[in-house]
């Protein structure tokens, strides 16, 4: 090999990002002896990235995947028949699964209920939650008054969904 100098620069191997080489001649050269070293290295490499995930945040984990949810809300979905809190990425599988298995009518990722037809579906499935003191149900209700102008209603969702235990409240 060649040293690394102003006029020559070396080139890091793609793959394990731990040897670096002068030419792509002196890479195949030594590629026998690089090779076994080179896929451990490469699978740790990708092993470190992949559980190099953030701590969780207030809002928990997706229950199907146990990432981290996003603090976006745009990245994730409430589903109104288990109030379960769903990643996006979890969401879009589960569309995928239905697209390919042709299914009828698309289904909760976490309980495989039925998704509602309709918006008043939608307010009955989260109103039966709400009855069950759900706090995640609590606190979308609260959200939905606020947005309907009753602040009133919106306060008292509110206050339920913190008595609860929602740290989102």
């Amino acid at each position: 090999g060649t040293a690394e100098v102003d006029d020559i620069k070396l080139k890091t191997c793609t793959a394990c990002k731990s040897v670096r080489y002068c030419s792509i001649k002196c890479q195949k050269e030594h590629r026998p002896q690089h090779k076994r070293a080179c896929k451990k290295r490469a699978a740790e490499l990708h092993d470190e990235i992949l559980f190099r995930q953030p701590e969780s945040s207030h809002k928990g984990d997706c229950p199907i995947c146990c990432l981290p949810i996003s603090l976006d809300q745009s990245k994730s979905t409430m589903m109104s028949c288990c109030s379960k809190v769903i990643c996006e990425g979890c969401y879009h599988s589960n569309e995928v699964r239905i697209t390919r298995g042709s299914l009828e009518w698309p289904t909760c990722p976490f309980c495989r209920h039925p998704k509602p037809k309709s918006e008043e579906e939608y307010e009955k499935n989260v109103m039966k939650r709400v009855e069950l003191n759900d706090p995640v149900a609590m606190l979308q209700t609260s959200l939905h008054r606020y947005e309907a102008g009753d602040y009133d209603g919106a306060f008292r969702y509110v206050n339920k969904a913190a008595e609860l235990g929602d740290a989102g409240a």
